[in-house]
C-alpha cells in the first residue's frame, strides 16, 4: 500500500518550520505534522492568510501547536528578521516548500527574477540562516532534516549561468524549471557539505507529482485567462491528486526513518504524478557537481549568506 499519513511517526518534541504553510501542500504538511505532535512554525508571507490557516488547523486539531511568523522569501531583510526571531530555538525539520510558478517576469525586493529569487535564493538564504538551529536540534540524537520541495518539471530545467535572472530573455516556464532544478542541485550540494562536516543534519529533495493546489493558478492572467483557468481546472479534476496526497512525499522525507540524505522522493504511481512516495532518480543535470558548486557560490554572492560548512572534494573524474 505504501506510505500514508497514518504511517507518520509521532513527532512529539520536534519543531518544524514550513514555508508557504498557509495553503496547498504546505498547509497539508503542517496539518499532519501537528496531528502527530510536532510544533510547527508557519513561515508565511501573508500574516492574515497564515492566521486563518492556523485557525482552521486548530478547529480540527484543538491541541495543535502552531504559530505564524512572517517570512517573505522575496525579501532578504524579511528572511533575516525571521531567522533572528528563531535564533534560540532548535529546528528539527526545515521544509522549503513555498514557491511561485510560471508567472510573468517580475523582480523581488532585492532585484532577483522572482521565480529564481523566491523558489531558490530565498530558501538558500533561509536554510543558511537557520543552520545553527538545525545543528542544535541534531545534537539531541535524532538527525535534523532539510526538505527542499522541487517539481517533476525540474527535468526540463537548465541553469543559465549567463542570464540567471532572465534579463536578456524570459520564458515563464523555463524560469520555473530552472528554479526547480536549482532546488535539487542545492539539496544535493547541501547534503554533501553536511556529510563532509559530519553534521547530524540530512538534506533531501522531493516533488509532489501532479497535485491540485492554488499554485497552478497564480501565473494565469491577461487575455484568455478565463479559458486557461477553465482548462487547468478540468485537467486537475481528471488527472490531479489532492493536495493532501501531494504532501505525502514531503511528509515522508520529513519523518520516515527510512529516508536517506541526498535522496529524491516523489509519487511512485502513473508517470510519477500520483501514488505513494518512493525514492526516485532526478534528472541527469541535477547530479552535476560542478554546476551545483557554481550555483552555490553564485547564491552566496547574491544573498550574502555564508554557510559554515566545509567544501567537499570534487570527484577526480
Amino acid at each position: 500500500m505504501g506510505f500514508t499519513a497514518d504511517h507518520i511517526p509521532y513527532q512529539d518534541g520536534r519543531t518544524a518550520v514550513v514555508t508557504g504553510a498557509n495553503s496547498g501542500i504546505g498547509l497539508e504538511t503542517t496539518r499532519e505534522l501537528t496531528r502527530n505532535g510536532a510544533t510547527v512554525v508557519m513561515a508565511c508571507r501573508d500574516d492574515r492568510r497564515g492566521v486563518a490557516a492556523a485557525r482552521s488547523i486548530r478547529s480540527e486539531i484543538p491541541v495543535a501547536d502552531v504559530r505564524v511568523e512572517t517570512c517573505d522569501l522575496a525579501s532578504l531583510e524579511s528572511i533575516r528578521a525571521f531567522a533572528d526571531r528563531l535564533a534560540d530555538e532548535p529546528v528539527d525539520v526545515l521544509i522549503n516548500n513555498a514557491g511561485t510558478m510560471a508567472i510573468p517576469r517580475r523582480e523581488t525586493e532585492d532585484g532577483f527574477e522572482t521565480q529564481f529569487g523566491v523558489n531558490h535564493l530565498g530558501h538558500f538564504a533561509l536554510t543558511g540562516s537557520l543552520l545553527e538551529n538545525l545543528r542544535r536540534a541534531g545534537d539531541t540524537g535524532r538527525k535534523a532534516r532539510v526538505v527542499s520541495v522541487s517539481s517533476g518539471l525540474h527535468e526540463r530545467g537548465e541553469i543559465d549561468f549567463s542570464d540567471l535572472h532572465g534579463e536578456r530573455g524570459y520564458d515563464r516556464w523555463a524560469a520555473y524549471a530552472q528554479s526547480k532544478l536549482a532546488n535539487v542541485l542545492f539539496a544535493y550540494e547541501l547534503e554533501r557539505r553536511l556529510r563532509t562536516e559530519g553534521a547530524d543534519v540530512l538534506s533531501t529533495a522531493v516533488h509532489p507529482g501532479y497535485a491540485d493546489t492554488n499554485l497552478q493558478f497564480r501565473g494565469i492572467e491577461g487575455r484568455g485567462a478565463w479559458l486557461r483557468t477553465a482548462v487547468r481546472r478540468l485537467s486537475n479534476a481528471v488527472f490531479a491528486q489532492s493536495a493532501s496526497k501531494g504532501a505525502l512525499p514531503t511528509l515522508y522525507a520529513a519523518t520516515s526513518p527510512d529516508v536517506e540524505g541526498g535522496g529524491y522522493y516523489g509519487p511512485g504511481g502513473l508517470l510519477n504524478m500520483r501514488g505513494p512516495p518512493q525514492r526516485q532518480a532526478s534528472s541527469d543535470r541535477s547530479y552535476d557537481r560542478k554546476a551545483a558548486r557554481r550555483l552555490w557560490d553564485l547564491s552566496r554572492e547574491c544573498t550574502g549568506v555564508e554557510y559554515d560548512l566545509p567544501v567537499p572534494k570534487q570527484p577526480s573524474t
